[in-house]
């Protein structure tokens, strides 16, 4: 069973190999850590169809909601459209691999 010190060591995000899962895992609320490359540099999308728990985050390391991003995304498993928001990560926000 995991210990309070285990919980706090995880991250509050999870990556994934395969984008569909990643946001399958996003559009049920979970924090999706998407790392890519824009103009030679690396950064991250943090995704999540839970705003609350985004501005949780951003809170937590410093981001300003003002810069919490809305962009509604299919949902894979029914091709619905859901409400979902982003943090653009970069420079000091991003985090480690």
């Amino acid at each position: 069973m995991p210990t309070h010190d285990d919980q706090e060591a995880q991250p509050p995000y999870r990556e994934f190999a395969s984008r569909r899962e990643g946001m399958i895992f996003a559009m049920d609320g979970g924090l999706w850590l998407h790392r890519h490359v824009w103009r030679g540099r690396p950064m991250a999308h943090l995704v999540s169809t839970d705003r609350d728990r985004l501005l949780a985050y951003g809170a937590r390391v410093g981001l300003s909601a003002e810069r919490l991003q809305h962009k509604p995304l299919k949902d894979p498993r029914t091709g619905q459209v859901r409400e979902a928001w982003h943090w653009d990560l970069g420079g000091p926000f991003l985090p480690a691999p």
